[in-house]
């Protein structure tokens, strides 16, 4: 197998989980709320990447950073997992699984627009359309079905789905940043993350277990959401000949996502919400052919 096909290989095994996850979560979240869900999905995320430090004998790089990489990874740790999941998952405790996971992917083109003040970078005519192109797909998305499915719409769980796209933006152009190993900073983020939670969990939740189809749904969330799966794109990434094509792929997550949710979840999949996704992934497809166009990242 050549270096190409290995990198399609690995691209397509993390395609695959980050395509079922929106549907665990949703398992997940009938018997855990949304703050335990995240607690104990981060515990174990935290484990596996020790486990992969461990395997690829990086384990002493943790003893050699920086105070300044020690802050750095404490700020993004606030950022991912703690305010990121919260949201994100709380989210998804209000709203139908195929209208959360597509409203969270808005986060590319929020990116685009906070590299503007964050990072000095310009943005052309095409991205400002890719934006209100990208909002028709929330409006489609956000009517369930037709324009009475407005009424039942939890504007709160929209407006959190959309809201942990900008925290995830915020992370991500402080993690690109960062130029330590990219298993190293992943570690340190979720360590000192889960350490937050501690906290949190103590003060608005509880540390109860119930061994079940739901428990089993956070373990699975925990290898597959950024443990495993984010180890494999990286792994994508670095076999590709040509990073921009490999990660166009990722877009087709999100429809293969919807197969799950209605198979497995019994959700009545919306036309509105196949449309609307359509339309938010043409934004950002449009969004990045524009950042490509003026060399921004």
């Amino acid at each position: 197998m050549n270096r190409t096909n290995k990198s399609y290989l690995f691209a397509g095994g993390a395609i695959f989980f980050w395509s079922t996850v929106a549907t665990a979560f949703k398992i997940a979240l009938r018997e855990f709320d949304f703050i335990q869900l995240i607690f104990y999905a981060s515990a174990i995320t935290l484990i596996i990447l020790f486990l992969f430090l461990l395997f690829q004998k990086k384990t002493g790089l943790l003893f050699r950073q920086s105070q300044k990489d020690i802050l750095r990874s404490m700020a993004l740790g606030a950022l991912n997992p703690l305010l990121y999941y919260l949201i994100l998952f709380k989210a998804y405790s209000l709203l139908p699984a195929q209208m959360a996971q597509p409203l969270n992917m808005t986060w590319a083109i929020v990116l685009a627009i906070l590299s503007v003040p964050l990072l000095g970078h310009k943005i052309g005519w095409i991205s400002f359309v890719a934006l209100f192109v990208s909002f028709i797909g929330v409006v489609f998305i956000s009517s369930q079905g037709s324009v009475s499915g407005f009424e039942n719409t939890n504007w709160q769980g929209v407006l959190l789905a959309l809201s942990s796209s900008v925290i995830w933006a915020l992370y991500w152009i402080f993690h690109v940043r960062d130029q330590r190993d990219q298993i190293v900073k992943l570690f340190l983020n979720f360590f000192f993350g889960t350490i937050y939670l501690i906290p949190v969990v103590w003060l608005f939740s509880t540390f109860k277990i119930e061994i079940g189809t739901s428990f089993y749904s956070v373990i699975y969330i925990g290898f597959f959401e950024a443990g495993i799966t984010y180890i494999l794109w990286l792994k994508a990434l670095e076999l590709s000949t040509n990073n921009a094509k490999t990660g166009t792929l990722v877009f087709i997550a999100p429809f293969i996502s919807l197969i799950f949710i209605h198979f497995i979840l019994k959700e009545t999949i919306f036309v509105t919400t196949f449309i609307g996704l359509i339309f938010i992934v043409a934004g950002i497809l449009l969004q990045q052919s524009d950042r490509y166009r003026n060399n921004l990242l």
